[in-house]
């Protein structure tokens, strides 16, 4: 068996070849990220076996930097290794005591990880999962964007027009975003003309709002404490076009999402509570649960399992959840909890239960996503629909 360590960067990576003996076959090497330099890579393995089977890569989870080449080796047919950079830096200072990091002994670190420990080679993605894992992330990355210009929007909204927040039921409406893009400030609202306000309220709201509203407005602009600031002002009627736009991204991408969620045709749909968006990032973050030989594997990749302290007669007994894994799985997984205990009678009383016991809310609902990630990998085991117990 051959073994090669790869330490993968931006421009170039770092290559390192050992026989099952941990006999050197090649001194390091770099190579470049492109055609010819995984090419060179090729070569370099053909000088010592025909046999692509005989030869196992790693790699670590480096982001997108990895993907082209992570990609290359499969199509060439390499039983190749992805592995954690946590996994691989603990490994690699648990080799020396000296502080030393480069390229080259990253490298060699990882052919050291591929010869010593039972990894468990990495297994491609299907074209479905691999479009919506990119669509769900997309999509979040979207999302959270636009809560920060919400953010914002609210900001600039209480300098120029504070009073304006207790006159309509949200300030997030097409009639208010279409009457501040307009009219953005108190000073602009108090002198416009009530017909043209009404107008604007009245078209956008599909007439919820009209004469009256537009009046009970525009009398508080006129004795608003809002500042009567251009730059703010501009600020507010860009910010509003930029949430208007990313809202309308989301749109776009979550039409895309739908399609490829019911192609998957995953039993974890039928749990009440568990929408599209959810089950996208949860789908394509898992990818293939036949991976994980029990629940609690997921749990650990979501970061959800609790940490774990003991030593002689010492027990922690506060363990947090350790959060290291799918920052996006372990969002999607808390989430869809909240919306499975209020549409399913039994998650309801199991997180009444916890909370009967003492636990704070968020508490409360981490148990209950263990417990619904054990009755998702039951599911998708089983291929069975969910079965509400009342």
């Amino acid at each position: 068996m051959i073994y090669v360590g790869i330490d993968v960067a931006k421009d170039t990576h770092d290559c390192f070849i050992v026989d099952s003996d941990g006999v050197i076959l090649s001194e390091p090497f770099t190579i470049q990220n492109n055609h010819i330099g995984f090419d060179e890579l090729m070569a370099q393995l053909a000088v010592f076996t025909e046999d692509l089977t005989g030869i196992k890569v790693g790699l670590e989870a480096t982001g997108h930097y990895s993907d082209n080449l992570l990609e290359f080796l499969l199509n060439k047919g390499l039983t190749t290794f992805v592995i954690n950079p946590l996994h691989s830096t603990l490994f690699r200072k648990g080799l020396s005591l000296r502080k030393t990091k480069t390229d080259t002994l990253d490298a060699r670190s990882i052919v050291t990880m591929l010869r010593i420990e039972n990894l468990q080679p990495y297994t491609p993605l299907s074209y479905h999962i691999r479009e919506l894992k990119s669509l769900a992330r997309y999509r979040f990355s979207l999302v959270q964007d636009c809560a920060r210009l919400k953010t914002s929007y609210n900001r600039l909204v209480t300098i120029l027009f504070p009073e304006l927040q207790r006159l309509v039921s949200t300030l997030h409406i097409n009639s208010v975003y279409n009457m501040l893009i307009e009219l953005p400030n108190a000073h602009a609202i108090a002198s416009c003309h009530i017909k043209k306000l009404t107008h604007l309220l009245q078209q956008a709201s599909k007439g919820h709002y009209g004469k009256a509203k537009a009046m009970e407005i525009r009398e508080a602009a006129k004795v608003s404490i809002g500042s009567f600031n251009t730059a703010k002002s501009i600020e507010l009627q860009q910010t509003i076009c930029l949430i208007r736009m990313m809202l309308e991204q989301v749109t776009q991408v979550e039409s895309m999402i739908k399609p490829l969620v019911d192609s998957l045709h995953s039993p974890i749909m039928t749990i009440p509570g568990i929408s599209y968006r959810m089950a996208a990032i949860i789908l394509s973050e898992i990818g293939d649960f036949k991976a994980f030989s029990s629940a609690e594997k997921i749990l650990a990749f979501a970061g959800l399992e609790p940490s774990v302290y003991q030593s002689g007669q010492l027990n922690s007994t506060h363990a947090k959840m350790v959060k290291r894994g799918s920052k996006y799985l372990r969002y999607a997984l808390f989430n869809a909890t909240k919306y499975v205990c209020r549409w399913d009678s039994t998650f309801a009383a199991y997180l009444h239960k916890k909370r009967s016991e003492g636990k704070a809310y968020n508490v409360a609902v981490s148990h209950a996503t263990k417990k619904l990630v054990r009755v998702m990998f039951h599911l998708v085991k089983s291929n069975q629909p969910f079965r509400c117990v009342d």
